[in-house]
């Protein structure tokens, strides 16, 4: 590090001075905000109390909007000051770390789109269309409520926290925070599912790119993009940010329309028309690659690049909304929310509408992100709860939008799309008939709607379009087209939004990857101290490896074998991400006592409780559930007595190859749900012996890396604020005059 300048302008703004300008109100900032309160008071009463007999879908974006100002106003601000209190004058890892590679100083808005981008996956985009099955109202509530008082809570402490320990994974925090026997259940917790994640989110990528042309060259055609990003923005015009994203933008947007002209053209359609098992090896190959580059050259800029699309296609569709007014076709509540057995998924209301919304509001993926790549990247302390806090409630606003674009459709085709083959035979009139069947009230479908519907949309059925994702794609572009196009684009905007999610997945698994990496290098430093320095680029290539042919073997089976495999892990990605957050909210009230906050630590006790009861009475429900469709082992059991009678199909299995399989891999899913809850619990009951114990003592001993001072400015929100503007001035004039003086 080199010595100071004592010519330089301060690092960081006076905190007086910032006190006295956040804590100012003017009648224009208390008119401001008792504006922005009383319309998303009003946008609640419209969604909980007056319904009357149809509910317009702009009260959800009010309603949200809304709670998400107010909460980042206050209530994070409230968060910062009780449990963070960050230091600007404190350097980050960024800096006294700086190699280059891995630790590179990043743009706050830079990296909050790479953040976003890394966090925001599959579980936004299908989790609340799933759960759309309850109704709107409990899946509005806790997308909302929960992001607030747990999903963002949860992503900023992680995220400062392991800032403050040189970027150390959330299993390494465990065992240096928890001791030998919590820290090693975490270790082992975090690793298996992170690969378990992982893989599930790369086989979504693959379903939704297999067979489409104009998906596989756009979002092959984001990694060239985002390279000339890197290069750009490091190379040729260092700090000019809003230059290269206008670039990226128009090159993003030329991708996307070359796409749609590729598929349109036979021999050039040919090219990049994949089959699925190809998709995958790439996949695994980019992941690796993305893994081990320069985290400024591809992983930064793409996932910076890939925001625009995903915040661009999030905000259009809630203009629609606002324009369109499109009614919602859901109840607020259903009575499958009651009686558990609906088609969709099957389950009770609690826990599983918690557990299947899972991302939309609370993630532990999301706490692998935030002590992965975001921690090493930060320039500022301050930047933790705009990052850390604000890129969740953005994530939670995708989650609203997905669930709109849900409830808006007609239910007949909701059900149609997201009922299992083996209930509606996989044809448009087995479809209708099953729906029908269901006697709910208002829906009736027929043959000819679904297939009209197909029609539109460019496809050659609907009928039983699983896993949320194509169901999103009709939602979008049934909004979409009535915003922009017509009738004539309905085809375009929904293969638009196939091609939308799986960029938006996409992200998720090059950052997840790279975050795995980190985790196994801070585990085997336990044994090997080598494997915890970043610049060794042998031990950083052979964890990098490891961890892509785990999550790599996972998803070759899972596309080579439909019926086993991930597709059959994909109910335990819900299970395990809950309990992923439940293990990174208890680290982060071991910790936060450890700093002697005593007074504030209701702040994370009390959405780990919750979190803790849904996921255990989850976990227990799928392990000793005698129901075959909720219990792993009662499904088996099933599987096996009809194996054991001589069925050659049954359920969802149409030969005896495929039972098998079935009962092989709910085997595998009962063992692994027991695996994380009894890991789960431990982590949970240490962090709770610890606190109990830091909370008598006043305190422990602290296990951040040693303070050095800052040489950096910067910042803290997207915005910078009136004070941060005058010492932005300073520092441009420093730099002028060390310029002219090395002149």
């Amino acid at each position: 590090m080199s010595t100071i300048d004592e010519s330089r302008p301060p690092v960081a703004v006076d905190p007086e001075l910032l006190d006295e300008h956040e804590g100012r109100w003017t009648p224009v900032k208390i008119a401001v905000w008792g504006a922005i309160a009383l319309l998303g008071a009003l946008g609640w009463v419209m969604l909980a109390i007056v319904r009357g007999e149809s509910v317009n879908a702009i009260w959800f974006v009010f309603a949200a909007v809304c709670s998400y100002l107010i909460a980042y106003r206050f209530y994070s601000r409230f968060v910062e000051a009780r449990l963070v209190r960050p230091d600007d004058t404190r350097a980050t890892p960024a800096e006294y770390k700086a190699n280059g590679r891995d630790y590179v100083a990043t743009d706050r808005r830079v990296l909050y789109g790479h953040h976003f981008a890394a966090i925001a996956g599959a579980g936004p985009l299908v989790g609340p269309v799933l759960a759309a099955q309850m109704g709107y109202l409990p899946g509005t509530i806790w997308i909302i409520v929960g992001v607030i008082f747990a999903g963002a809570v949860q992503d900023y402490l992680v995220l400062f926290f392991s800032m403050r320990r040189g970027g150390r994974s959330l299993g390494q925090m465990a065992r240096e925070d928890l001791g030998r026997v919590g820290g090693i259940a975490a270790i082992i917790a975090t690793l298996t599912i992170m690969v378990i994640i992982t893989a599930i989110l790369a086989l979504v990528v693959v379903n939704a790119l297999g067979e489409s042309p104009w998906g596989v060259f756009s979002v092959s055609m984001t990694i060239p993009i985002a390279l000339f990003m890197g290069v750009y923005l490091r190379f040729i015009r260092p700090g000019a940010v809003m230059e290269v994203s206008i670039i990226g933008f128009a090159l993003l947007m030329a991708a996307i329309v070359a796409g749609g002209w590729v598929s349109d053209q036979p021999d050039l359609a040919d090219v990049f028309t994949l089959d699925r098992t190809t998709i995958a090896w790439a996949v695994i190959v980019y992941g690796f690659v993305a893994a081990v580059l320069p985290v400024w050259l591809l992983l930064a800029p793409r996932d910076y690049l890939s925001t625009f699309m995903k915040i661009g296609v999030v905000v259009l569709l809630a203009i629609a909304i606002v324009v369109v007014r499109p009614t919602v076709e859901a109840p607020a509540v259903s009575e499958f929310a009651r009686t558990g057995d609906g088609p969709v998924f099957p389950g009770e209301l609690f826990p599983f509408l918690f557990v299947t919304i899972a991302c939309g509001a609370l993630s532990g993926f999301h706490a692998l992100i935030a002590s992965g790549t975001t921690p090493k990247l930060l320039e500022k302390e301050r930047q933790t709860r705009f990052i850390g806090y604000g890129g969740m409630l953005m994530e939670s606003f995708v989650a609203i939008m997905a669930l709109v674009a849900a409830i808006t459709i007609d239910q007949g085709i909701y059900y149609a799309m997201n009922a299992a083959p083996s209930a509606t035979g996989g044809t448009v009139d087995g479809a209708a008939q099953f729906v029908n069947s269901l006697g709910l009230t208002g829906v009736n479908v027929s043959p000819d709607t679904l297939q009209g519907v197909a029609n539109d949309v460019g496809e050659e059925t609907i009928v039983s379009r699983t896993g949320g994702a194509p169901t999103l794609a009709v939602g979008l572009a049934t909004l979409l087209h009535q915003l922009i196009g017509g009738s004539a684009l309905m085809s375009f905007w929904y293969h638009f939004a196939i091609m939308f999610e799986a960029l938006f997945i996409l992200t998720a698994v090059d950052a997840g990857t790279r975050v795995a990496r980190f985790m196994l290098s801070d585990s085997l430093g336990n044994v090997w101290p080598r494997f915890r320095d970043p610049s060794w680029r042998v031990g950083a290539w052979a964890t990098t490896a490891v961890m892509v042919a785990a999550w790599g073997a996972i998803l070759i089976m899972g596309v080579t074998d439909p019926l086993g495999g991930i597709n059959t892990l994909f109910p335990l990605f819900g299970i395990a991400n809950q309990l992923l957050a439940a293990i990174a909210l208890a680290i982060c009230l071991t910790i936060a006592a450890k700093r002697g906050a005593v007074k504030a630590l209701w702040i994370i006790i009390v959405p780990l409780a919750f979190v803790t009861v849904v996921t255990v009475y989850g976990s227990f429900l799928k392990i000793f559930s005698d129901v075959p469709a909720i219990g792993y082992f009662a499904q088996n059991k099933a599987f096996r007595e009809a194996r054991d009678a001589g069925e050659t199909s049954f359920g969802n299995a149409d030969s005896p190859e495929a039972i098998d399989a079935v009962i092989r891999n709910t085997y595998v899913q009962g063992g692994l749900s027991v695996l994380f809850v009894v890991l789960a619990i431990i982590v949970i009951a240490t962090s709770v012996l610890r606190t109990v114990q830091a909370v008598r003592a006043g305190g422990g001993p602290s296990t951040e890396d040693p303070r050095v001072e800052s040489q950096l400015y910067a910042p803290a929100g997207l915005v910078a604020t009136a004070p941060e503007r005058e010492l932005e001035k300073q520092w441009a004039e420093h730099r002028s005059r060390e310029v002219a003086g090395r002149g």
